[in-house]
């Protein structure tokens, strides 16, 4: 049974998650950890809790969400997965990040593409991959049938989904891949966003005034 842990960090308040199962093996999602402060919390719950990390993931490459990728990387050796088509803005972090108003340094790069689809394994779990581009290229979605949720990044959020005034941003694909990838899910699909408070596949059809028509 896959556990997850939430961080909520840096000033854009993003989600970093760290998923592990009883095997102490865990992957962690969208590490946004700017100050030392924060990079010191997730390597507290690693250590105290015995695990040991094998992937760094992405659901997408807007800056808030890479932060924390570097330091990870460099002290644990491990490799970084993500969609290629988001590769382009992790190459342009420090300029994207300084217009936002941050001084930030590079990023490591993606070390392994990931695709529709594509399965990734940790311990005695799998996330199946789901591509839902809108917010950025390549926005991924982590599916766990087992586990019964949904780790979105910032496709979909309570009551709302990702903006699209950014740079690949388009208002009809994100919500074609809501209606076709999520909204095909069981209703009872825990949803865990990029920011924000966790929801379900059920709230969000009956609910989300963005997608009523879509639904």
């Amino acid at each position: 049974m896959i556990t997850i842990k939430k961080f909520i960090v840096n000033p854009i308040q993003v989600n970093t998650f760290i998923l592990h199962d009883e095997t102490k093996k865990c992957v962690i999602i969208d590490a946004g950890c700017f100050s030392e402060q924060e990079q010191l919390a997730l390597v507290n719950y690693l250590e105290q809790n015995e695990l040991k990390l094998e992937k760094l993931l992405i659901t997408h490459g807007h800056f808030d969400h890479i932060l924390g990728n570097k330091f990870l990387a460099q002290k644990y050796n491990v490799a970084l997965y993500g969609h290629k088509d988001d590769e382009k803005l992790i190459k342009n972090l420090v300029p994207y990040a300084a217009s936002f108003g941050f001084s930030v340094a590079e990023s490591v790069l993606i070390d392994n593409y990931l695709n529709d689809g594509d399965e990734v394994t940790f311990g005695n779990s799998t996330l199946k991959v789901l591509h839902v581009p809108g917010h950025s290229a390549g926005s991924l979605v982590y599916y766990s049938a087992e586990g019964g949720f949904a780790i979105v990044g910032d496709v979909l959020f309570k009551g709302s989904i990702g903006r699209t005034d950014l740079v690949d941003g388009n208002l009809d694909l994100l919500l074609s891949g809501i209606a076709t990838k999520l909204y095909t899910l069981p209703d009872e699909t825990g949803i865990f966003p990029g920011h924000g408070a966790a929801t379900d596949i059920g709230y969000e059809k009956t609910h989300n005034p963005f997608t009523l028509d879509i639904y």
